[in-house]
């Protein structure tokens, strides 16, 4: 939900232009042939060569995969070293940010490949607008109960429920009880700030 950012991510193709020496590297450090590699990671290594030489760039669950494949991370992959940002995020150090009704504070390193928030969302904010964009979201009811539609299907979550699903499904949150929801939500930024796609209210559908 690209609404929920706390600061411009970095833009793809930044982000992604370390990609191709680092996916070599690794390969190498983990002593795989290209054909051994691409097998693991499930891709064609005609596929892997073309990330590899910077022809064709990676989605997030070829990432994901190749991370598994050469034991490594996806932050790694990126090229990022893991004493570029602190990994602890403490209590007294979360500042509160509002955007569109919604209230949420940052509970990740900015930057990653990923963004974790701690979100609350009032009774009736934004309970309409279809979201659709790349990328994964997982999340994780704290207080509260919520409604999570899915595409055609309606989901209603209680504290301790959670769900992970991929961002180009048309999705959308609400809060079902009046006194708001509060969400563990972490999602990925690997795409253009401008990608996500407001459908918009859809008129006439219960909730």
């Amino acid at each position: 939900m690209s609404s929920f950012e706390a600061g411009p991510p970095a833009e793809p193709a930044d982000a992604l232009s370390a990609v191709a020496p680092q996916l070599r590297a690794l390969r190498r450090r983990a002593s795989l042939t290209l054909e051994a590699a691409a097998r693991d990671a499930g891709l064609s290594p005609a596929h892997l060569s073309r990330l590899e030489t910077g022809q064709r760039q990676p989605s997030l669950p070829m990432l994901l995969s190749l991370a598994r494949t050469y034991g490594t991370t996806v932050s790694e992959l990126l090229g990022e070293s893991g004493t570029d940002r602190d990994a602890v995020v403490r209590a007294a150090d979360m500042e509160s940010t509002a955007a569109g009704g919604w209230t949420y504070w940052q509970a990740g390193a900015a930057g990653r490949g990923m963004q974790a928030l701690r979100v609350r969302v009032p009774h009736g904010s934004q309970g309409d607008i279809v979201r659709v964009h790349p990328g994964e979201e997982w999340l994780y009811v704290l207080k509260g109960r919520m409604r999570l539609r899915l595409g055609d299907t309606l989901h209603r979550l209680a504290p301790g429920d959670s769900a992970h699903f991929d961002s180009l499904t048309p999705h959308r949150i609400a809060a079902a009880d009046p006194d708001g929801v509060e969400l563990l939500f972490v999602h990925t930024l690997l795409q253009s700030p401008t990608a996500a796609l407001c459908l918009g209210p859809i008129h006439g559908e219960a909730t």
